[in-house]
């Protein structure tokens, strides 16, 4: 199982939000069809067909808990991770 396939099913999972690396989340975004702009410490990833920016800051190595929750909820609501529409 790939990396980015085992990041995914963490973030769907919302067990480990705490526990998310931020490169992990980053790498999976890009697979996913996002482009990334980074401005400073701010990464924004966006995607036509999903109104919602996604805007994530590292926290050490690990990805922000709330933004990996946002994360997630953008996948669920967009057919990009097996979501409903």
């Amino acid at each position: 199982m790939a990396r980015t396939d085992k990041t995914l099913e963490r973030v769907l999972g919302g067990k480990a939000d705490a526990n998310i690396r931020f490169n992990d989340l980053r790498r999976l975004l890009l697979r996913l069809g996002f482009s990334e702009r980074t401005r400073g410490s701010h990464h924004v990833f966006v995607r036509a067909g999903v109104v919602e920016m996604i805007n994530l800051q590292r926290e050490g190595d690990k990805a922000k808990p709330y933004q990996v929750r946002q994360v997630r909820d953008v996948l669920l609501k967009h057919p990009l991770a097996g979501g409903e529409e």
